[in-house]
Formats: C-alpha cells, structure tokens, sequence
C-alpha cells in the first residue's frame, strides 16, 4: 500500500466555536498576517482538500495567493499550485464553482453511484474518482498517497474536520482562535458530536501557541497525548 499522506487540519473559529455566522456573507475570522500565514502553509503542501458542503456554501477558489510562492513551488520542481480535492457522496457539485476554474489539477471523490452524472456535468474539470459505496476517508488518503501526496492540508468543513478526528487520521491540527463570539446557533460549528479517539478526557499534545495579530494561532498533534 502508498504512504499515506501527513494530514493538517487548518481552521480558523471564533472563541464560541463557530467557523463562521449565519448571514449570507462570509465571516472574516482571521486577519491579514494569519491569512498570509495559511497561504504559506498551503505553499508547503502537495494537496488542498475542501468538502462539498464548504464548496457550496463559500465557493472558495483554494489557491496559493502569493506569486513568490508559487514561483519557488516552480523552481522546486513542483506544480504552481497544489492539487485541489474535494468530497461529495451525492455529487452535486455545480460546475460554475470557482474551486474547478481556478490553480490546476483537480480531484472529486464520490461513490460509484455518483461519480458518472458528476463526470459528465463537471465535463473534464476534474478527474472523478469513485470509492465505492461510501466516501472513506482512508480509502481518500490511500488513492491520493498513490498519486504521491506526502501533505495534504484539510481545510473544512466541519463535517469534514469531524469525521477526520474522530476516526484518528489527522496528524497536526492548526487552529486560529478570533477573538469573535459569534453565538447563532444556525451557524456552522468547528467539530460535531463524535466518538473522538481516547474520550473527552484525553488531552492533546501541544506544539506551539503564539499570536498573529490579534489571532491566537494552537497547534495540536492529535494522535498524540499531553505528557
């Protein structure tokens, strides 16, 4: 079997929890050093992964911003941009998105009941690729590991950053802490109700604090306990 890929969770919530408000308009959690903070982040990694609920809701591009870093991506013998990836079980997934028009190579995982009518409306946008019954998580790591993906940065939903903690698979955690109480509960949270690995007792290793503005910046190593 590949390698799988190191796996980063990069989320951005305010200090009651929430990844963004309830309004139509997106919620500018971080500021700008934190947001040029992830773009250097995303410049180290080989692959950028987005859930489809997040694609619709936010229709972000997922790009690396600054042209000094993707010309070392370059000189470094790398793509400009990473690769994009994406997860949708029922592949309904607009081809007027501007994650698909946008960076380069592209990757859908869905079922194989959803991957031919997503392979026809997205129309050579991106490769589509079918896991089966389900969209596992592993069976995601294991096929992009394949591809030669040795970092992949994960960046929401909260679904998404769920389900990738609770079954264990994520390896570092970067979380900037706003100093915003958002308090609208139709307004999407960091992580949802699961069975994380050790309980709610079990503590995480810390690996740095410090601050980005007024951004407090936690990194976490999950799979690994507070001596």
């Amino acid at each position: 079997m590949p390698r799988r890929p190191y796996v980063l969770l990069s989320a951005a919530v305010s200090v009651d929890g929430y990844l963004d408000d309830a309004s139509p308009e997106r919620l500018l959690l971080s500021n700008p050093a934190d947001f040029d903070r992830v773009d250097e982040a995303r410049a180290g990694c080989d692959a950028l992964l987005v859930g489809g609920n997040t694609l619709r809701r936010d229709n972000p591009r997922l790009l690396v911003n600054s042209p000094e870093r993707r010309a070392q991506r370059v000189a470094d013998g790398r793509p400009a941009f990473p690769l994009k990836v994406t997860l949708t079980a029922g592949g309904d997934l607009s081809p007027g998105l501007n994650f698909w028009h946008t960076g380069g190579a592209k990757v859908a995982y869905t079922t194989d009941a959803a991957a031919p009518a997503l392979r026809a409306s997205l129309d050579g946008l991106a490769e589509v690729v079918g896991l089966g019954e389900a969209v596992g998580l592993g069976a995601v790591l294991d096929d992009l590991g394949a591809r030669g993906v040795e970092r992949l940065m994960v960046e929401g939903g909260g679904s998404v950053h769920t389900q990738f903690l609770a079954e264990g698979l994520a390896d570092e955690l970067q979380l900037a802490l706003a100093p915003l109480l958002v308090g609208q509960p139709a307004a999407p949270r960091f992580l949802g109700p699961a069975a994380y690995p050790g309980g709610p007792a079990r503590r995480m290793r810390l690996l740095e604090a410090r601050t980005v503005g007024d951004v407090v910046l936690l990194r976490y190593a999950p799979k690994e306990s507070a001596p």
